[in-house]
């Protein structure tokens, strides 16, 4: 009878191993799994900005682009990702996809030029590298194919706001001013 429960112990503690190996793999299996879904899908920021055209090609190679003001930060950037890198996939062929991170000092001049004050922030720009207009904030999908049609056709844009020709303007004012044009002296005569 000892002998009996002596082989039912080892039974059991056999099978109990048995289990505990069969959670920890399926466990390991699971975390593999989940592991590798979060590594860096094409739909993520960083993985369009590694795939981005840099800002000097696509404005000399005669394809338009359009090019994003974005932040890793910004959770309109974000929510965009997966459209814009299905964007991507389609129109990859016929217009530049440039990024430009906000956060990095080195494209303060672009910054500046394109008065970026919010984003996502985008810019489309001809075949001759000018930009051509400008639309902000969380755009549809079907808006950015609309523009990017009319872009790659060289027609006007539907959904945005132009940037075009401008007239040069100089302002009436005069660097010398006599003491009562001086907006400073509220109307006092001064005596020299």
């Amino acid at each position: 009878m000892s002998d009996n429960l002596s082989e039912s112990q080892s039974n059991n503690s056999n099978f109990l191993r048995n289990i505990l190996i069969a959670i920890t793999a399926v466990s390991l299996s699971v975390a593999i799994f989940l592991g590798l879904q979060t590594e860096v899908s094409s739909s993520s920021i960083e993985a369009q900005v590694k795939a981005s055209t840099p800002l000097d090609v696509a404005l000399s190679n005669g394809k338009p682009s359009l090019t994003e003001f974005y932040a890793d930060w910004c959770t309109s950037c974000q929510a965009m990702a997966g459209d814009l890198a299905e964007i991507k996939q389609k129109y990859g062929q016929d217009v530049n996809f440039v990024m430009l991170n906000v956060d990095n000092t080195k494209w303060l001049p672009e910054i500046l030029r394109y008065r970026v004050d919010g984003i996502p922030h985008f810019v489309f720009i001809n075949q001759s590298g000018e930009a051509i207009a400008e639309s902000i904030g969380e755009q549809p999908r079907s808006i950015l194919e609309a523009d990017l049609d009319a872009l790659i056709a060289n027609n006007p844009l539907p959904y945005t706001y132009s940037s075009g020709q401008v007239s040069q303007f100089e302002a009436p004012v005069s660097t010398q001013t006599s003491n009562s044009d001086d907006p400073r002296s509220h109307g006092a005569q001064v005596q020299n």
